[in-house]
């Protein structure tokens, strides 16, 4: 139970510290890694499930035996971030800077696998 705290109070902490400064860059994106995004709701919607799924990682992190169900779609979402970019990497359609932040999504989600199988169902009378 211990290591499911520290792995999801790791990702949670990150994953506020990466995401949300999104909301203040969006024009810097642009102008740093061309072409300028032209689709902002899709930015800033990503970016709000992304930084939700940040709290939902505090939740686990407080009580891992009771949101353990939760874990599950964590892993899930750290996933379909990961696969997609290196599919898109080995395509050439993204380049491979890009798999910078998919390898730690990645580790995370195998983490959040590790810290699951080792999370009780329920705590021992």
């Amino acid at each position: 139970m211990k290591f499911a705290k520290i792995v999801f109070w790791l990702a949670a902490i990150s994953g506020l510290l990466t995401i949300t400064p999104l909301y203040f860059i969006f024009d810097l994106i642009g102008e740093k890694d061309p072409p300028p995004i032209t689709h902002p709701a899709f930015f800033y919607g990503f970016a709000g499930v992304a930084l939700v799924w940040q709290i939902a990682f505090v939740l686990i992190a407080r009580d891992p035996v009771r949101f353990r169900p939760i874990m599950i779609p964590g892993i899930l979402e750290k996933l379909v971030y990961s696969i997609p970019v290196i599919i898109l990497v080995l395509q050439k359609r993204t380049r491979p800077a890009d798999l910078t932040f998919a390898a730690i999504d990645l580790s995370l989600g195998i983490l959040f696998v590790i810290a699951y199988l080792r999370t009780p169902r329920v705590l021992p009378d």
